[in-house]
């Protein structure tokens, strides 16, 4: 097979999996290349950083899509369906924007919690969220199952100031309104699952890096 059908064939694959929406397995492993693609815009910001090695695990948030792809080298193990900002994207303090660039998840937080487990201040508590499966908006913002913390790497853009990630609280999670899971509506942070996420979770580590465009 040539290099260019090959190609082709991996994007079409890519495109499945994407359109599959949560738990999305990949069969055969895929080449890197449509990572490299997806990250061809921050390619200059990476380098900045000092990031050049995208073997280990790379989260790809993209919002347009309201997916989260979870690569580890040139595999692409899953790709979750998740809910962003409502407000889109941003990195103002206070403006309910979930932060676009590079980021590191900064703290696991919920190791051997129950699904469902609502969390406030960071702390699980007694507490057990009704999940909502219907697209309703509970007036709720739950956060439950499990927290990853994430921390900016770009100063100016998402670290430091009244730009900072990690400072405005921002988390994947888990939330009570799974049925509004794949659209826009959330306060800043990244809405999974409650399944999903905990599922995520047990596949990253802190200071796995993660994109959000």
């Amino acid at each position: 097979m040539t290099d260019k059908r090959i190609f082709l064939k991996n994007v079409a694959a890519a495109a499945i999996a994407m359109s599959t929406g949560t738990l999305a397995i990949e069969s055969s492993k895929m080449s890197n290349i449509e990572l490299h693609v997806r990250l061809n815009f921050f390619q200059e910001r990476l380098t900045k950083l000092g990031i050049s090695d995208l073997s280990g695990t790379v989260l790809y948030v993209d919002s347009t899509s309201q997916t989260l792809e979870l690569w580890q080298g040139e595999e692409l193990l899953r790709t979750y369906t998740i809910s962003t900002a409502a407000n889109g994207l941003g990195s103002e303090k206070e403006s309910f924007k979930t932060p676009a660039g590079i980021h590191r998840i900064a703290r696991k937080i919920g190791s051997g919690a129950e699904p469902n487990t609502v969390f406030r201040g960071r702390q699980p508590t007694d507490e057990y969220a009704r999940i909502e499966l219907t697209d309703i908006d509970t007036g709720l913002d739950l956060i439950t199952s499990r927290i990853m913390r994430l921390k900016g790497e770009e100063p100016g853009i998402n670290l430091g100031g009244q730009v900072d990630s990690y400072e405005r609280y921002i988390y994947i999670h888990g939330t009570n309104e799974e049925g509004r899971i794949g659209q826009p509506v959330s306060h800043g942070c990244i809405r999974m699952r409650n399944h999903d996420v905990i599922d995520l979770y047990d596949r990253v580590d802190e200071n796995s890096l993660v994109i959000i465009n």
